[in-house]
């Protein structure tokens, strides 16, 4: 597919703007996918801004896509013509290391291709190009099946903000009657929020914003406290099985791992920009682990959306066009975003 309809941006320092690409003719393994809705992601801006470095020009971000299938290979046994499907935030692995065997596909031993700024799984000279644009292509591997049951807008953002919250909340077992917390009500704190309490969860929303107490009741926090205090952060010493950690500023992590129980635990999603102190007794005195986790595998993020589609879980979501997308960037930036914008791709087809 030649001049395919894109954004981009060519620098660090410069804005996106219209751009076409080239996408491959779909494969025999492939399908073809016309994007309706691409979530924006904080990811997108860092990669966009080179802020995390290796940003390959020109840069066209998004992957949290939501689209129809319009073409198909000839070998492809899953997918049809107009049906819904999403991409995620990578579109191939080498499936032969021991974590693809284990459908930990996020964590290829020799590096996931990311849906962009990744040497392409084609043409390792070309990078990949991601959703801020009309069509992609992906392996039929790497596409999933998205219900028609939800708003397919608000479920775009499932495809990154979703799943990358959902793993570590199956992954250490929360289960009707636990405590969790959730630092920060953003992109990501506000699913973390609406999946926890949706598993039985008494969740605490662990804030420093004071207006966000609605909000987080509204999502399904049981309780609000403001981590400003220090009466508060004494009080709750010692009270969550789990903490979901989403802030990417930096902060204290110690004063954290304060509040957790016995073999509790809290999980690193964010990544601030500089290294954190960690005392060790804060781990050693109670059995406390300090861990991370990305986004799930394909397998896992299948399951996410199917479980979402059954309990009615999707984003909170602002829509803009195509041409707000430098604003919605600095909007983001600002924490003026209730809780993640989506691009309406249908507005792309105007652009020259």
């Amino acid at each position: 597919m030649k001049d395919v309809k894109a954004y981009a941006t060519q620098a660090a320092d410069q804005d996106l703007k219209p751009f076409k690409i080239d996408r491959s003719e779909p494969g025999p393994g492939d399908v073809e996918i016309e994007i309706l809705f691409c979530g924006v992601c904080h990811s997108d801006i860092h990669t966009a801004r080179n802020e995390w470095g290796g940003t390959k020009y020109p840069c066209v971000p998004g992957h949290e896509i939501v689209g129809k299938v319009t073409r198909t290979g000839k070998d492809i046994k899953n997918f049809k013509e107009g049906d819904t499907v999403g991409v995620g935030c990578f579109v191939d692995s080498c499936g032969h290391c021991e974590n693809c065997e284990e459908d930990l596909e996020q964590y290829c031993l020799e590096g996931p291709t990311a849906t962009y700024n990744s040497p392409s799984p084609l043409d390792r000279e070309v990078h990949t190009y991601g959703g801020y644009s009309s069509h992609i292509v992906v392996k039929e591997e790497f596409v999933l099946k998205i219900s028609d049951k939800l708003p397919l807008n608000a479920v775009a953002p499932l495809l990154c903000a979703g799943i990358t919250t959902y793993s570590p909340l199956r992954r250490w077992n929360v289960k009707k009657g636990d405590k969790v917390g959730v630092v920060g009500l953003g992109g990501l704190g506000h699913m973390a929020v609406k999946l926890a309490s949706s598993m039985g969860a008494e969740v605490t929303m662990l804030s420093r914003s004071p207006g966000k107490e609605q909000d987080a009741n509204d999502l399904g926090a049981a309780h609000f406290e403001l981590t400003t205090s220090e009466e508060n952060m004494k009080k709750m010493a010692g009270r969550f099985n789990l903490i979901i950690n989403t802030v990417s500023a930096q902060h204290d992590y110690n004063q954290y791992l304060n509040l957790l129980k016995t073999d509790g635990v809290m999980v690193l999603l964010g990544i601030p920009p500089k290294p954190s102190e960690v005392q060790a007794a804060q781990l050693i005195m109670k059995r406390r682990s300090l861990v991370g986790s990305l986004v799930g595998g394909i397998k896992e993020t299948q399951e996410m959306l199917d479980y979402c589609a059954e309990h009615g879980i999707v984003s909170e979501v602002e829509m803009i066009n195509i041409d707000q997308i430098n604003e919605a960037y600095e909007r983001t930036l600002s924490a003026d975003v209730r809780y993640r914008f989506v691009i309406d791709m249908k507005s792309l087809k105007n652009q020259n």
